[in-house]
């Protein structure tokens, strides 16, 4: 009876129990990466350029319109220093498609609005925008740094961090003390932090000789001059977001976990780029992207829904002759985004049978949306079929996931416009706990996993 099982029965298989000690080792060396890039690359901007020193690294360049174009070709183009392109270019004509894979780099956050800095009560405040799905009320009381560009009326863009390093300060969102928090307890989760609250301490002491009034906020914003160059105006100008300071750690006594900031979707990137960083002589052309605003609806030029990616593509196709179209048809994507992984706190959020688990492999997800499929790809039965199929050909552990209950909530990735290019797509990538918090988790056997898989695709032959 047990074979019969065996032979006809779908079971989820832990990691730990399919991998050698060599693949153990290999997934700690990998994890180490990984964790590096996760510190580096707090936001969509530093992502993009530790990406770019990485892939010159092995050699890539950026992709000139005017060169030739040849097998075993390394390009990449940034689109505003938020969106990178890469290629390895494969044997086959473009005509018979690419290989893709799609992750994105933008994570929720705290923005500074256009008019952010303000003295209330002799403590200056920047003004904030939550950008993305957060939990308010996770974002006040923990370290904070400022990332990000300010753009002056003279074509210079200044470049502010502070936080990151450690002889930096960082900043802070204030909370109500319990002994007079009687009436913030009694409201729900989403309005006890209400969005204008979430100010940010810049800092309390007044700048002497200056008289009366603003004087707090003059004393800040003479720092903030005197380091970076610029005026109060210029924040008309500035994209600057406000992270979580939290290193990135190996978490559990058993050091199986990973904890950082902006794992949703960067262990997904990484993934990616390494995979395409490590392809060589591939027969179809592998093409890596990262896309910024993915969390507010993948609008903008630097977001999926753009036509950057199908520029970058037809730059491509023109040299062979191809047109995008059939390029497009003949395609394969991996929308490589994270899924909630099953946490035993709350089960009743999750339906068991479809979810995923930590340390049961990189997750399959055929659609995922919300209520009845609504904003979702919905891959094809043929589709799904193909991706197990090159999982369990390279030997990836993988698993099937839903992300949560139905009508319990839901979510999308970029899957939705790439099958809207007619590019057959399916949704695959790592378990998460405690998505879109501050501080999330994964199992560092799930990011190896993630990136065989996305190793396993590029080296795909074909779409049959």
């Amino acid at each position: 009876m047990s074979e019969l099982k065996d032979r006809l029965f779908y079971k989820k298989k832990h990691v730990h129990d399919t991998v050698d000690e060599a693949e153990r080792e290999a997934s700690e060396l990998y994890c180490r990466k990984y964790m590096y890039f996760l510190q580096k690359a707090k936001t969509e901007r530093l992502a993009v350029a530790e990406a770019i020193r990485l892939a010159e690294g092995f050699g890539f360049h950026a992709f000139d319109r005017s060169a030739p174009l040849k097998a075993g070709d390394k390009l990449y183009r940034s689109v505003e220093g938020k969106m990178l392109l890469l290629a390895v270019v494969g044997t086959d004509s473009l005509e018979k498609g690419v290989n893709l894979c799609a992750a994105h780099i933008d994570s929720p956050r705290l923005d500074l609005k256009q008019v952010p800095l303000y003295e209330d009560h002799e403590i200056a405040y920047f003004k904030t925008h939550y950008y993305g799905g957060i939990r308010k009320y996770q974002w006040v009381t923990i370290p904070l740094e400022l990332h990000g560009v300010v753009a002056l009326t003279s074509g210079e863009t200044v470049t502010v961090n502070i936080g990151a390093d450690p002889g930096d300060p960082i900043f802070y969102v204030s909370d109500l003390l319990p002994h007079l928090a009687a009436k913030q307890s009694e409201q729900p989760l989403a309005k006890a932090i209400p969005a204008e609250k979430l100010n940010i301490i810049m800092g309390s002491l007044p700048l002497q000789g200056e008289g009366e009034g603003e004087r707090v906020k003059l004393g800040v914003m003479k720092l903030l001059n005197e380091k970076y160059g610029i005026t109060e105006e210029d924040f008309l100008s500035a994209e600057i977001e406000a992270v979580p300071a939290f290193p990135v750690r190996e978490a559990g006594l058993d050091r199986s976990l990973i904890a950082g900031y902006g794992q949703d979707d960067r262990v997904c990137a990484f993934a990616e780029l390494q995979a395409i960083y490590e392809t060589r002589d591939p027969v179809r052309t592998a093409v890596c992207i990262l896309a910024d605003k993915e969390e507010i609806g993948s609008v903008g030029v630097t977001g999926m829904v753009s036509q950057a990616f199908e520029t970058f593509m037809d730059d491509l196709c023109a040299k062979q002759g191809v047109k995008l179209a059939h390029c497009f048809e003949n395609s394969l994507c991996v929308s490589a985004d994270v899924t909630a992984a099953f946490d035993p706190t709350w089960p009743e959020v999750s339906e068991l049978r479809n979810t995923s688990r930590l340390n049961y492999g990189v997750a399959i997800a055929k659609y995922t949306g919300r209520g009845g499929k609504s904003g979702s790809n919905d891959a094809s039965a043929e589709t799904m079929g193909l991706i197990r199929r090159i999982f369990s050909e390279n030997s990836v552990a993988w698993q099937y996931a839903e992300l949560g209950r139905v009508d319990e909530g839901g979510g999308g990735t970029v899957a939705c416009y790439m099958g809207n290019r007619n590019i057959a797509t399916v949704d695959a990538g790592t378990p998460v706990l405690a998505m879109h918090s501050p501080y999330e988790l994964t199992a560092k056997y799930d990011c190896y996993m993630t990136y065989k898989a996305m190793k396993a695709v590029y080296a795909c032959r074909t779409k049959a």
